[in-house]
């Protein structure tokens, strides 16, 4: 009768990732042991409007496209679906920067869809655009 009761030093509890606590009849998430890892701030781009021999790029409405295109890949929580508001994706948002149009990139995409960000950087070098780490240009070098 008592041969199938898992014991809390038993392997299910390894196997589900969970990790003994200090107190035998404590079981807590392994994940709440082991320290996050330190991760860097991720990197923000601006694909321009401008090609690289410096013309304008065409169509006019290019980076509302691709933002539009982008608008499905969301931070972990939001609503999405048919009850989701329509918005641009905050890790990929049209601007306008001294009169130029661009895409404002963040690389958080990468870890949420590595081929959206594979399409958004093989958009900008198929179409020969400028790509500017925007964080440097936000901050002014002493």
């Amino acid at each position: 009768m008592n041969a199938a009761t898992q014991q809390h030093t038993g392997t299910i509890g390894h196997a589900l990732g969970m990790w003994p606590a200090a107190s035998p009849r404590r079981v807590v998430p392994y994940l709440a042991v082991v320290s996050p890892m330190i991760r860097p701030k991720p990197r923000r781009y601006f694909i321009q409007g401008i090609t690289l021999d410096g013309r304008a790029f065409r169509p006019s409405d290019w980076a509302e496209r691709l933002a539009g295109a982008m608008s499905s890949f969301r931070p972990a929580g939001q609503q999405g679906g048919i009850g989701a508001f329509i918005g641009y994706s905050p890790y990929c948002v049209p601007r306008v920067v001294d009169e130029v149009r661009c895409v404002l990139v963040n690389e958080a995409l990468r870890d949420i869809e590595p081929m959206a960000w594979d399409f958004v950087m093989n958009f900008a070098r198929d179409n020969a655009l400028r790509v500017t780490d925007a964080d440097e240009a936000a901050d002014p070098q002493p």
